[in-house]
């Protein structure tokens, strides 16, 4: 019995001493190894910031803005390419193991198995804009578009709204949008269309498409806090439609094809290149051809821009069409802008444009102001309220001064 007594108080002191050793290998593992999720997360998460950098639309597309025209008076950081930027992955942590079968347990029947639905709703966007002029002129739109993700990974919308002109000397018009579009990726290329009608209140109704093909010159770098590094992307567009830029031209049922390319570079992680070209032609037998450059160099919360606009029709049809046809129009600008978070909901962008406008020969004062903040409501709500007044003409004013108003703002919900 003594020996025995020995021996277990032997073996208990070696197993004691082993089990103490165990743990502080364990506890110094935990303090110096990160798991494979939280690496994951550290490599994936976009920043904020440059998730919504990069995620704004352009205003010659039918988003915030929707007219088909790439006015000069839309100068702005929206007008750039946004990059496609990785997702995070839905899910990083690894499936789980399957349970072993059960005895007497039968195999699962189809109605109980749980299926992947077809279409899943992703968002509603609502888009909201007024503008006017003092010269009597007043549009509006109201376009909200619904989003769903398809089981492959696509994308589909439906769009509608109601939109309202007004001008001097013209009966006013109501428009209704209607438009279905899908997206979805080819290997690299990322493919947009879509196509609808436009139904007026004493005007007959009109077809609309659009097509978009964005392709990568050379791959995105990202930044493991999710900050675009470089980029080059080019892009097709194609769009066809009625020519809303008044009262005027609807009335006189104005429609334009326009096609051209895009180019989005992206220098630096501060530093960005915009380009952009179209070809109009008009159902009057008009054309025309427009482009736009926007450099710009980000410092924190601040940025410069330098802006050019040119703009040229072969024929000036105002006077009998309705819409803005300068032979030759140039504008060049500087811009300077802040941007930053007011409050933990609240986020504001002040800038301000200045430079000069050529028309027919003779300079003036080109000048832009802008305001425009979004508020945070929840997790899945979002809001955009803008401001901006700009001096740029979009119409012949016989030398009057030019001044047009423009509220804006959308509404975001997200599934």
């Amino acid at each position: 019995m003594g020996c025995l007594q020995i021996q277990l108080g032997v073996i208990c002191s070696v197993g004691i001493w082993i089990l103490s050793e165990a743990q502080l290998q364990a506890a110094q593992a935990h303090q110096t190894w990160k798991s494979p999720l939280g690496l994951t997360e550290q490599v994936t998460t976009i920043n904020p910031e440059s998730a919504e950098q990069y995620s704004k639309p352009l205003p010659y597309r039918l988003k915030s803005t929707p007219i088909l025209l790439a006015a000069p008076e839309n100068f702005n950081p929206d007008l750039r390419l946004p990059p496609s930027l990785p997702e995070p992955p839905q899910n990083s942590s690894p499936p789980p193991l399957p349970e072993p079968p059960q005895p007497n347990s039968s195999p699962p029947t189809t109605a109980t198995e749980a299926k992947t639905p077809d279409a899943v709703l992703e968002s509603i966007h609502t888009d909201y804009r007024y503008d006017t002029d003092n010269f009597g002129q007043t549009n509006f739109f109201l376009e909200p578009t619904v989003q769903f993700r398809l089981r492959n990974g696509n994308k589909i919308f439906f769009k509608t709204g109601f939109n309202f002109f007004e001008q001097r000397g013209v009966e006013s018009i109501t428009n209704f949008p209607l438009q279905v579009g899908w997206q979805g990726k080819i290997g690299q290329v990322t493919l947009q269309t879509a196509a609808g009608v436009d139904v007026f209140n004493r005007l007959p109704t009109a077809i609309n498409l659009n097509v978009k093909v964005d392709a990568p010159i050379a791959p995105p770098r990202v930044s493991s806090s999710g900050r675009l590094l470089s980029a080059v992307i080019i892009s097709g567009n194609l769009e066809q439609g009625p020519h809303k830029s008044n009262a005027r031209t609807l009335d006189n049922q104005i429609t334009v094809w326009r096609f051209g390319p895009d180019l989005y570079w992206q220098i630096d992680r501060n530093t960005s290149l915009f380009s952009s070209l179209r070809l109009g032609n008009y159902n009057d037998g008009n054309s025309e051809v427009q482009s736009f450059s926007r450099l710009e160099r980000k410092f924190g919360q601040f940025s410069l821009a330098a802006n050019l606009f040119t703009w040229s029709y072969d024929r000036d049809l105002e006077r009998t069409s309705g819409y803005f046809s300068p032979p030759d129009f140039l504008v060049y600008n500087g811009e300077l802008a802040w941007e930053g978070d007011i409050a933990q909901f609240l986020r504001c962008r002040l800038a301000a444009n200045l430079g000069r406008q050529r028309l027919k020969g003779e300079f003036d004062n080109a000048n832009t102001y802008q305001t425009r903040c979004t508020v945070k409501l929840s997790p899945s709500i979002e809001a955009d309220l803008g401001y901006s007044f700009s001096n740029v003409r979009n119409q012949e004013t016989s030398g009057s001064a030019y001044g047009g108003n423009s509220f804006t703002g959308q509404l975001r919900v997200k599934f």
